[in-house]
């Protein structure tokens, strides 16, 4: 992958954007796609649109990730300068003790660090309990209540995880024999800022490789997902498309503990083509449509469902007078948490579908998916 793509993907998710605060890494799509696109928007919940023509106005592709990321906002500071918090988006508790944290403030970023009651004062029975998010708070290191606010804190201030993006290099071995290398990405807010680049990509490749398509691409860095799918709700307002390809993470279940009735996919083994979420059954014709493309051009891919959980699509399906949709994800291995792992080949593999994928949907095909 290009170096300024991979500098792109790295700078957007360290940006700052819990549910509600995304204007960085909004403002940073947009620096990114504009050159790009034949024009770009916004609705008024502050996600961005890119559009990029082809030889028709009609079909139109939605193809949205959204930005926002799981995050925290200070609900209250005490006397002793400690911070609570509500949770913005769904944190599993366990995941939570002793990790870093940044608080922004009208001063700046204040460090911080979730703590809670130390075990070696609790009785043996509560030690042996998960500690719950309201029993943590947030310790910046102030000792009082004037220091806090003194160091910015307030009420409403937004808190992302403090984890950084980096690469690694892994050789690839299958059945016990050596099959090429890959790059695995670490970093926060794969959930869902992977889908977004995505996006971003396939519309920077169309325009530099002078890709020809029959229907109009626009990509989405959706806001406030993780908190309810509300900005796939605006921006589905403002688009109102025919075709809906919904980018975002999937749970890969290649770690201990999960069957693969849970979460089939494995990271590195292709994209996911969700075939059923809790927020969404997709449209079967382009379902089958996008398997065949991947089949036709040999790109790997995995079918997968998740039986809780959903995403924008589950918006945008039903928006208007519906819209036929599809998830399509990347699996990644510890999502929700401050640090989570995909595959970057994934990632490419899926860039090339979906550019076969508009190379191929015409406004002949998109109308066959909801003919009877």
């Amino acid at each position: 992958m290009r170096t300024e793509s991979v500098k792109f993907l790295e700078e957007l998710t360290n940006s700052f954007g819990p549910s509600g605060f995304e204007k960085e890494p909004a403002r940073i799509v947009k620096e990114y796609v504009t050159k790009y696109a034949d024009a770009t928007g916004t609705d008024k919940l502050g996600s961005f649109l890119f559009t990029k023509k082809g030889s028709t106005d009609k079909p139109v592709i939605l193809m949205p990730g959204h930005i926002d990321e799981v995050g925290f906002i200070v609900s209250s500071i005490n006397k002793n300068g400690f911070l609570t918090f509500n949770p913005l988006g769904g944190w599993f508790d366990q995941v939570l003790l002793g990790q870093r944290v940044k608080v922004r403030t009208a001063k700046g970023i204040v460090p911080g660090i979730i703590a809670a009651k130390p075990p070696h004062l609790l009785p043996a029975e509560e030690r042996a309990k998960v500690v719950t998010k309201d029993k943590m708070f947030i310790d910046i290191g102030a000792s009082n209540e004037d220091e806090a606010k003194e160091m910015g804190a307030r009420i409403g201030n937004p808190i992302m995880p403090d984890s950084c993006f980096s690469t690694m290099q892994k050789r690839i071995f299958k059945d016990g024999k050596r099959k090429g290398t890959d790059t695995i990405a670490i970093g926060k807010a794969f959930d869902d800022r992977i889908g977004t680049f995505i996006a971003a990509e396939v519309v920077r490749t169309l325009r530099e490789e002078k890709i020809k398509h029959p229907n109009t691409v626009v990509g989405a860095a959706t806001t406030q997902e993780e908190v309810g799918l509300r900005g796939a709700r605006t921006t589905a307002h403002v688009v109102n498309p025919d075709v809906c390809l919904t980018l975002e993470v999937d749970i890969a279940g290649d770690v201990p503990g999960i069957e693969p009735s849970e979460a089939p996919t494995k990271m590195g083994y292709g994209p996911s083509i969700q075939t059923y979420d809790s927020s969404m059954i997709p449209n079967q014709e382009l379902l089958e449509f996008v398997i065949g493309v991947a089949n036709k051009a040999k790109i790997p891919y995995q079918l997968s469902q998740i039986a809780r959980g959903g995403t924008d699509a589950g918006i945008i399906h039903i928006s208007n007078a519906g819209c036929p949709s599809l998830v399509i994800g990347i699996p990644t291995r510890h999502i929700h948490a401050h640090a989570g792992l995909l595959s970057m080949t994934d990632v490419e593999n899926t860039i090339k579908l979906l550019v076969e994928v508009v190379k191929k949907l015409d406004k002949k095909t998109a109308d066959s998916f909801t003919a009877i």
